[in-house]
């Protein structure tokens, strides 16, 4: 059997997940880890029983053992790192978002063409969000004419504290609609198959002393005239199901992420379609995906450059929000 033999930038929460699912895909080994403290990718090394520990990125990218990288670090990291691991020859599966702004994400995506560079919208593969987004793109619904997406979630003074990069708008680019509620945005867009054309956005930050947005409300407009809103929260007094509700002409399709991803069809009768590839979890099924991608060159959902229009929504949202004025999206 063919592995891939992988490197994990950024030892962080996701990290230590991506690591478990690590272990239910054959195909692919964890061989060395780095962070930005040699004495935590230490740490991580023994927690997850990771052969090696490297001092820094550089020596990462320097060992021909490692096939490909996973980059899970602050997000104006994931421009230089991700361009710095293609021109080492290494494969790429970044964490989202792409970049921290969209000028980011275009250069990235500009300067790596012809190379694998996955980003982790691992909620294309998850079972319920790929019913959906199969229905509506096969036309089961009818003309779609809105969507509305509600992410309920709350987050604790620990989540800036313990990584402090997330409240600074320097660093993050944004708050809970780039980092959390961008993964439903993208299952909008993508289940459309249609660019973003305008935005309108609210964004304000209740609960927490930081620079970035804790609450953004958002309205866009693609290509096609369908209505996609959005609200994205960090500060839900209790954390719940994350919903996208899709309204056509013949049907409405709603899913919830909770207890179990699910989707279900009102008005018409759906053939659901299940992801590419056998997981337990859109997480394993997102890296088993990319292992394939660079092994195999089986098609991976997530290149590069289908993570920009999301990234250009965010941004439509964010210049509103800025502007208070309508925003056109040129992508």
């Amino acid at each position: 059997m063919k592995r891939l033999h992988l490197g994990i930038i950024g030892c962080g929460e996701i990290a230590r997940y991506m690591v478990w699912m690590a272990h239910l895909v054959p195909e692919v080994r964890v061989v060395a880890c780095c962070a930005d403290r040699l004495e935590r990718a230490a740490a991580f090394a023994r927690r997850h029983r990771i052969p090696r520990t490297c001092a820094d990125l550089t020596e990462m990218l320097a060992r021909p053992d490692i096939h490909a990288v996973y980059i899970a670090v602050p997000h104006d990291l994931h421009y230089p790192m991700s361009l710095a691991a293609v021109e080492a020859g290494k494969a790429v599966l970044l964490e989202k978002p792409l970049a921290r702004t969209l000028e980011e994400g275009q250069a990235l995506v500009r300067a790596t063409e012809g190379h694998k560079v996955g980003v982790n919208y691992q909620y294309r593969y998850d079972s319920g969000c790929y019913a959906l987004a199969r229905a509506v793109r096969a036309g089961t619904l009818g003309r779609v004419h809105s969507i509305r997406i509600n992410v309920p979630w709350h987050r604790e003074a620990e989540y800036f504290e313990r990584s402090p990069w997330h409240r600074a708008i320097e660093r993050a680019g944004g708050g809970t609609l780039i980092t959390q509620g961008s993964h439903f945005l993208d299952i909008a867009l993508w289940a459309l198959g249609e660019k973003p054309a305008s935005a309108m956005g609210y964004t304000t930050t209740p609960a927490f002393d930081v620079e970035v947005e804790t609450l953004a409300h958002g309205v866009v407009q693609t290509e096609g005239g369908t209505l996609i809103s959005i609200v994205s929260s960090m500060v839900a007094a209790r954390e719940g199901a994350v919903t996208i509700e899709v309204y056509g002409e013949r049907g409405t399709a709603v899913y919830r992420n909770r207890p179990f991803p699910s989707v279900r069809f009102i008005g018409v009768r759906v053939r659901r379609e299940h992801p590419p590839i056998w997981g337990i979890h859109a997480l394993h099924r997102s890296l088993a995906a990319f292992v394939r991608w660079v092994l195999q060159d089986t098609p991976f959902l997530i290149p590069a450059p289908e993570a920009l229009p999301v990234l250009s929504a965010v941004d439509g949202i964010y210049r509103s929000a800025r502007s208070g004025q309508r925003e056109t999206i040129i992508l």
